[in-house]
């Protein structure tokens, strides 16, 4: 096997458990996931002869990522389900049931933001970007990145205020 692809193989099978995370929170859907990771790896590996010798491959991948993800939203709006349910707030207990409904109340409270304010707050909270870093990646200004988290974070407040404890909703973005 060629050693390029044999490293571009390596490459796929440790980085997209990873890949699929942030792609997940970037779409709120599983097999769009998949479908924008399998999009972004395809345009790494015509690159890969180039990126393999900076070591830059991943950081090159999620920036894909990114770029379809919002490319994907311009190009289509699609209509939001909102089904006008709360899920039921959390339990303090700490035990697997009171995850799991944290988990799924804050999977309702991001589906009801939008694609734009989705990929701000995934960039900035859970891959702990700069504002600068999340306006170069989505190709837009900081200010568009700061009233985006602004708005997205007063939105998840108004529709799941149960997350409030949480330290993204109350350390950030005031």
């Amino acid at each position: 096997m060629d050693p390029l692809l044999s490293e571009f193989d390596s490459f796929v099978r440790t980085r997209t458990p990873a890949l699929l995370r942030s792609a997940y929170l970037l779409t709120g859907d599983q097999h769009l996931a998949e479908d924008l990771v399998q999009s972004a790896l395809a345009r790494t590996h015509r690159s890969w002869g180039r990126l393999y010798d900076t070591g830059n491959a991943e950081a090159y991948t999620r920036k894909t990522m990114y770029h379809l993800q919002v490319s994907w939203w311009r190009r289509r709006r699609v209509a939001e389900a909102v089904t006008g349910e709360l899920p039921e707030p959390r339990r303090h207990d700490g035990d697997h049931a009171s995850q799991t409904t944290l988990r799924l109340t804050l999977r309702a409270a991001l589906a009801r933001l939008s694609a734009k304010q989705r990929a701000v707050l995934v960039l900035r909270f859970f891959e702990d970007r700069s504002e600068a870093e999340a306006a170069e990646m989505l190709g837009v200004t900081v200010g568009t990145v700061k009233s985006q988290t602004s708005k997205a974070l007063a939105k998840l407040r108004a529709v799941a205020p149960e997350l409030a404890d949480l330290y993204v909703l109350e350390g950030s973005a005031r």
